[in-house]
């Protein structure tokens, strides 16, 4: 009995599998359920260091961004320990080239300066993203439908990829245009991710510590099969 127990093999299942996203075409990422959507990076703003005026008028104008919103969107961020590895080698090798002893003293105590700070306090390098969906039912399939293909356990949907990322497009882009208008006045800039940013993106999130090596023509995820019978 114990020994039939021991030739059970582990369950297993490969990342893909439990990612949502099916494919990445033309800057827009397509959703296995027929949804689709596109990524904004955001630039920061060190909100503390402004003064109390600013302050106030950066707060009624993020009630206004908000406020103006007709669709959904959704506010990633992403932080990850800052790697000052690269700046420290550069530092050392200036220092090797410094003739005067004073100041080459006074590099020393920098790098031990930035050395301690990065050991003690844990300085984290932060990214802004600003996701906004496009939802399946705005392809025109009904709850019914969907409800359907799930029971049925369909890994499809009854239209090309190509009208799916036809359709998304004219969804998405004023959408996007309209942040960009309206983050503006927040003093924070927005610029849509491209197909190459957005694998290395979804990469480092789902192989944190691997390096990105895909060749640019690449991108293509594994995608479910599309039925264009029922295109219209």
């Amino acid at each position: 009995m114990l020994k039939d127990l021991f030739k059970v093999k582990p369950i297993q299942a490969t990342t893909q599998q439990h990612l949502l996203i099916a494919d990445i075409v033309d800057d827009i990422i397509l959703t296995k359920d027929g949804g689709a959507g596109l990524v904004l990076e955001a630039t920061a703003l060190n909100f503390s260091l402004l003064s109390e005026r600013e302050q106030e008028a950066i707060t009624y104008a993020y009630a206004a961004f908000l406020n103006s919103l007709s669709f959904p969107i959704q506010i990633m961020i992403r932080s990850q320990q800052k790697d000052v590895s690269n700046y420290l080698s550069f530092l050392r090798e200036n220092e090797e080239k410094i003739q005067n002893p004073l100041l080459k003293e006074l590099m020393q105590s920098y790098e031990n300066f930035v050395a301690q700070i990065v050991k003690k306090r844990n300085v984290l390098e932060k990214q802004f993203f600003i996701i906004i969906p496009f939802l399946p039912f705005e392809l025109g399939l009904s709850a019914a439908n969907l409800l359907n293909s799930i029971v049925r356990k369909r890994k499809s949907i009854p239209y090309t990829k190509e009208y799916v990322v036809k359709k998304s497009k004219t969804a998405l882009y004023p959408r996007r245009d309209h942040l960009i208008r309206q983050s503006g006045r927040l003093s924070i800039k927005l610029k849509q991710l491209n197909t190459e940013q957005l694998a290395q993106l979804f990469f480092a999130i789902y192989k944190e510590g691997e390096r990105f090596e895909i060749k640019s023509t690449d991108y293509d995820l594994p995608t479910t099969e599309n039925n264009s019978s029922a295109q219209q």
